[in-house]
Parts: structure tokens; sequence; C-alpha cells
């Protein structure tokens, strides 16, 4: 991800280690920490709810009831309020610097959004919206980088009106977030929940029935639901329609099969519910960003 050239303008390097730019708004504020030069166990809290995407370079994250795990360019991870982050730097130099975004977003602001949230596309099982889990973390999200991205260019610009064009993108950027989480609480406890709620059950079917043809018509069915209203309780809840999770749910099935240098692609391609190669190509290459061939060719042993 790029930094706008005005950061570049007026930002300041004091610190080898999170030195820190800092922009406030209305509802929130953001702050770029760069680092060039390795280190360990540096701490970072925040008095408001945090998105923290990383930019540039590799961190170590330590947090509390999770295992240390990397942090990489295009993953972003959702704090609560003055949580501690312990960070660790091994690569950090000044030709490999390590960029951050850290965005605080206001209780005020997400309050708003999820009261809305409940008003115009309220939950198909009764149950609200509500502050997501803690510690979420999403790699590669697509949605939530092209707002990021646009977020860094609005904050460093001096438009007279950025608050108001920040908010905007602030009430999506919530809304996806929320989305996204409920996709991965429905990924991980569809089959426990599947008796007694239909949309977590037609996320087991397609867990299990990947390898063969889903239709919206026959998904739909399951759910006991109109196709019409099927479509929309699921991009309400999820944030994308039940083809862009199926075949997302297939791509990752790839990736897997992908990692055994042995498997010919056309197996792979038919076991994971494509038709053709080439559509399978083309969405590969649109989510992972290399085609399937070059992606098994780093696990070919040389």
């Amino acid at each position: 991800m790029r930094l706008p050239n005005q950061f570049f303008k007026e930002r300041k390097l004091e610190h080898l280690v999170e030195n820190q730019t800092s922009y406030t708004l209305n509802n929130a504020s953001m702050h770029v920490f760069e680092t060039h030069l390795q280190a360990e166990k540096v701490l970072l809290q925040f008095d408001q709810p945090v998105l923290a995407s990383m930019l540039i370079g590799k961190k170590v994250m330590h947090l509390r009831d999770k295992k240390s795990f990397d942090f990489l360019p295009g993953e972003s991870l959702i704090l609560p309020s003055n949580e501690v982050m312990c960070i660790d730097f091994p690569e950090a130099n000044e030709e490999n610097p390590t960029r951050c975004l850290a965005m605080a977003i206001s209780d005020e602001k997400i309050n708003k959004v999820i009261n809305l949230m409940n008003e115009v596309m309220p939950k198909h099982d009764g149950s609200e919206w509500a502050l997501m889990d803690y510690n979420y973390h999403f790699t590669n999200d697509a949605s939530i980088y092209g707002i990021i991205q646009r977020l860094l260019y609005l904050f460093t610009e001096n438009h007279p009106s950025k608050d108001f064009f920040v908010d905007n993108m602030l009430q999506e950027l919530i809304i996806r977030i929320l989305q996204g989480n409920s996709r991965e609480k429905y990924a991980q406890n569809a089959s426990k929940i599947s008796s007694n709620n239909r949309l977590a059950y037609v996320i087991e079917y397609i867990s299990q029935h990947l390898h063969e043809p889903l239709s919206i018509s026959g998904l739909s069915k399951k759910a006991c639901m109109s196709e019409s209203h099927f479509h929309k309780t699921f991009k309400d809840e999820l944030g994308v329609t039940p083809i862009d999770y199926i075949n997302s749910e297939r791509i990752k099935m790839a990736i897997n099969l992908l990692k055994d240098p042995d498997r010919k692609i056309k197996e792979i391609y038919m076991e994971c519910g494509f038709e053709n190669r080439s559509y399978f190509n083309r969405l590969f290459k649109r989510k992972i960003h290399v085609s399937p061939g070059e992606y098994q060719s780093k696990f070919v042993k040389h």
C-alpha cells in the first residue's frame, strides 16, 4: 500500500522506532508508525477501538489470549479500547522500514453505525449487530484494503470538507468489518448453530458440498426463503453475495490442494467445484494475485 506524497512532505522523522505521524478529525484519528531499526517488546495502546493495518514490512504481534503471529502487508487487526500491543520488529532497517497504520474510531461513531445497521438491515435470526470480537484478524480483504487506501489519502489531504468525506468512509469501513466478522463467525461455528439458524445451515451445507454444483435456487430452498430474500439476507449479514462466498471458499480449498506439487491443476479445480480452468484461473489470480501454476511452483522441492 502506498502512502500519499503529502504524508512524506509533512511528516518529521524524529525516532527510529515507531516514529509517529498523526492526523485527528471529528470521529477518528489516524496514526502512521514507522520503524527503521530492529526492536523487541515495543508497547502500544489506544484509549479507543483501533484498526491496525500493515503497510510495509513485518511485525511480530504479541496480544492477550492470542498466540504470537507475523503481521504482514495487506493484513488488518481490530483491537478494543485500552488493549496493549507488544510488538517485535525483526527485519526493520533504514532500507527496509516497517510502516503501519493505526486508526482509532470514536465509540460514538461506531455505535451510531451499529444502530443504523440494526434499524435498516436487521439480522434474520433476531440477534443484533454488535462490536466485533476481540482481536478480529483479517487478511487480504480487498474491500477493507481499498477503504484504508482512500482514508490515507483523505486524512493527509488539505481539503475543507475532508471531515465529511472521512465520516462517510468510516461508516462503510465499520459495516464491512462487522460483516466480515459475521462471515468468520458463521464459518467457524456453522456446524454448532446450524440446527436452529437457517443461514448457518446453508453455510455448513456449502462447506460440505463445494465439489458439487451449487445454485441460488437450491440454497434458498434449503434456507426456506425465496431467492430474492435469501440473496438479500446473505449479503446484508455477510457482506458478499452467495456466489462470491462460494467462490471464495473454493479458492481457499484450492490453495490448500495446490501446496501438493504433485497434484494436477485440472484435478484440483474440478475437485473444488469449478467447471472450467479459465474461470478458475481468473478467480484465483484476482484473489491471490498469481496464477494457480505460479502459486503451486512455490512448493516444488529443488
